[in-house]
């Protein structure tokens, strides 16, 4: 039905203050993520003065982007996902239907853990993500006519810039809790659906942006008695529903490069191309040896020249993009990852970033875990049950510079005399190659041998610490 005459139009289709603060700013941090045509759409090309229209869409169809946003993202997902998530389903393990949801959340076909790197992907992003737990309302009255007729709770990703409005309120036990929730579901061909949620009712709206036309489609009620959405953040903020991302820093230095990697191709042309100053009556040809025929009655004043480009050198212009990249580099805690150069940070800087890099991750990680965590519990409750499973990501991330450490422990090879010493560099070393200590150098895995020295000498060494004791007296394996 319309009800165009009874509804604020304007309410079903706004959002609150704070979605209008971080709207264009969420625009630009997903076309600085996606990069390609929508990068280009945005227009973050800088105009030149008196540059015309189609000057500056010539520049914008020629410049090109490095990416970094979407690189610094990615490295960030292999660390977190490196190793699969631990998952204790507790009430829900082997419950109908949660094994087909674990393997397809979304009803799309994806899977858990895919699910869960998109939602990290987009906190990334825009600092934190929505996650809507929905369940389809088929008028089943028991758990077995749900299980006959397909239906379980399934999962919903949703980025800040389709959720409108949200309101939060104090609870009586002193908890803050989700008291509405509007989004936008669909938007095809000027006319929007929305969706809006509170305690008691889920109502679905159409809202045509050409006539203004506001139309109930279906209105159903919340059984649930609570709002079945959970905010994943990346990094929380003092405001609820609101999130601190990971590039939004490094998508202002990102359309710094961008623009100067612009500035580096039009000094590039200029230089190889330099103008010629000419008046209307002087016929020039294009390119390399052309001829430039002039009237012979011209002024000798107002004969053809080249204007020479006098701007910023190509070498400054790259020498200023490297070290903008280096300070995304910085900023990002990604420096020796990404590092192209041989022993571009000493043993100690490298190794406190690697500390910062993973400090960062394990909050991320423990972000998830919690976004996961109340996923379960809201599908438990549909459910009819109290979850009392557990999720656990990964805590710490090895992240190791192993071939400096290698080399670490091979001059330090080189240096040692004591057997204990050489003992512990073996130690280390197997542990850098992956493998336990205690079971490679374990004293029933030593095979006795024949030891000698440059003047000849043998010895018989039967032990790990005999071998290595020997070694230290200048000793070799009779078979070397």
């Amino acid at each position: 039905m319309s009800i165009t005459n009874l509804l604020d139009q304007t309410s079903i289709s706004s959002g609150n203050n704070h979605y209008y603060d971080y709207r264009d700013r969420w625009e630009y941090l997903l076309q600085s993520y996606v990069g390609g045509e929508a990068y280009r759409d945005g227009a973050h090309l800088q105009k030149y003065q008196l540059e015309t229209g189609g000057e500056y869409n010539a520049r914008l169809a020629n410049a090109h982007l490095d990416n970094h946003c979407n690189s610094v993202v990615s490295v960030y997902n292999s660390f977190l996902f490196r190793k699969a998530p631990y998952r204790d389903l507790g009430t829900l393990e082997g419950a109908p239907g949660m094994d087909e949801f674990v393997r397809d959340v979304d009803v799309d076909g994806t899977n858990m853990d895919n699910f869960m790197k998109q939602v990290a992907t987009w906190s990334s992003v825009f600092g934190n993500a929505w996650i809507i737990v929905s369940k389809p309302d088929v008028g089943a009255l028991t758990l077995a006519d749900e299980i006959t007729a397909n239906v379980r709770p399934y999962l919903s990703l949703l980025t800040p810039l389709n959720v409108i409005d949200w309101q939060y309120a104090r609870a009586n036990n002193g908890a803050y809790e989700l008291t509405y929730f509007k989004y936008l579901e669909e938007f095809v061909h000027g006319v929007q659906v929305i969706k809006e949620w509170t305690k008691d009712t889920i109502t679905t709206y159409t809202h045509d942006e050409d006539s203004g036309d506001v139309e109930i489609i279906e209105q159903v009620d919340n059984g649930l008695g609570k709002i079945p959405a959970v905010c994943a953040y990346n990094k929380k903020t003092s405001v609820r529903g609101i999130g601190m991302g990971d590039i939004s820093d490094i998508a202002d230095a990102q359309r710094f490069i961008y623009n100067m990697a612009e500035e580096l191709s039009q000094t590039i042309r200029l230089d190889s191309h330099p103008s010629l100053v000419c008046t209307p009556e002087t016929i020039t040809g294009n390119g390399a040896g052309s001829i430039i025929q002039i009237p012979e009655s011209m002024d000798p004043a107002l004969r053809p020249y080249l204007l020479q480009y006098g701007g910023a050198s190509a070498t400054s212009i790259l020498d200023t993009i490297a070290t903008t990249v280096a300070s995304i580099d910085k900023m990002a805690n990604i420096g020796s990852i990404r590092s192209t150069e041989a022993a571009r940070m000493s043993g100690v800087a490298q190794q406190q970033e690697f500390e910062l890099l993973n400090a960062r991750l394990s909050e991320k990680a423990d972000n998830l875990e919690l976004a996961e965590e109340q996923i379960f519990r809201l599908v438990a409750e549909y459910q009819g049950t109290t979850w009392t499973g557990n999720i656990a990501y990964a805590d710490s991330f090895n992240i190791r510079d192993v071939a400096g450490e290698v080399a670490q422990l091979k001059t330090a090879s080189e240096s040692a005399t004591d057997p204990r010493v050489m003992g512990l560099i073996d130690r280390n070393l197997v542990e850098l190659l992956g493998y336990e200590p205690d079971l490679v150098l374990a004293e029933d895995t030593f095979e006795p041998h024949i030891m000698r020295n440059a003047e000849g000498e043998m010895m018989m060494a039967n032990t790990q610490a005999e071998h290595l004791a020997l070694m230290a007296l200048g000793y070799t394996h009779l078979e070397d």
